[in-house]
């Protein structure tokens, strides 16, 4: 149980009593890209204090959102199917928070996971469905990933790999997927730079992966 009670008798009183509380969303985020031990939900979130991690699994374990599965001699957390339900309001929040981002500050990271559902909220598969099968190998800041579209499919695994499209860029991919910055532009300006493969396909990753600001 969250710690926070609101007093109402109503559904969205409820799941913020669930999920409201500081960090507890992004931990869900997190796991809904898949069952991560704790230390790797830590360094996904690097400035989370670690008696909150244990507390807000502990909360979460309790309101049967996730569970702790042993495997060998590790632990890890997974969702729930109950937990997976969050999966479209989770991407729902970043349709509607991407709107308010702005531009990014020095301090702001780009993690594997955060970067990976990002992806999935941009997705447009009605789009992709209409394009080649292409795989992208995007070096967002520290972070690697290979994403593969194949019609309306989108997979995201962490690291490098053949991929028709090679690109380095940091959080300024924001202005692409938004469609403030078309990609030939952010290439001449640096904001996105081409490692390998034909720059044209930049402009498919663009219809691929769109988000309005």
């Amino acid at each position: 149980m969250a710690a926070r009670e609101y007093g109402q008798y109503c559904g969205v009183t409820r799941a913020l009593e669930l999920v409201g509380e500081r960090w507890t969303l992004l931990i869900v985020r997190d796991l809904l890209v898949g069952p991560r031990r704790y230390g790797e939900l830590a360094t996904g979130l690097p400035r989370i204090p670690s008696n909150i991690l244990a507390a807000r699994l502990k909360e979460l374990q309790a309101a049967g959102i996730i569970r702790r599965m042993p495997r060998s001699r590790i632990v890890i957390y997974e969702l729930t199917p109950y937990g997976r339900e969050l999966e479209p309001v989770v991407l729902a929040l970043g349709a509607w928070g991407f709107k308010a981002m702005g531009d990014p500050r020095e301090d702001q990271i780009i993690t594997p996971d955060s970067m990976t559902m990002a992806l999935r909220t941009a997705f447009r598969p009605q789009i992709a469905a209409a394009l080649p099968a292409t795989g992208y190998a995007a070096r967002l800041g520290a972070t690697e990933l290979l994403i593969r579209v194949d019609g309306a499919a989108l997979d995201v695994a962490r690291g490098a790999g053949p991929a028709d499209l090679a690109f380095a860029a940091g959080p300024g991919i924001r202005g692409v997927i938004s469609g403030e910055l078309a990609p030939d532009r952010a290439i001449a300006m640096g904001v996105v730079q081409v490692l390998d493969g034909p720059a044209m396909l930049l402009e498919r990753f663009a219809s691929t992966f769109h988000l309005a600001a």
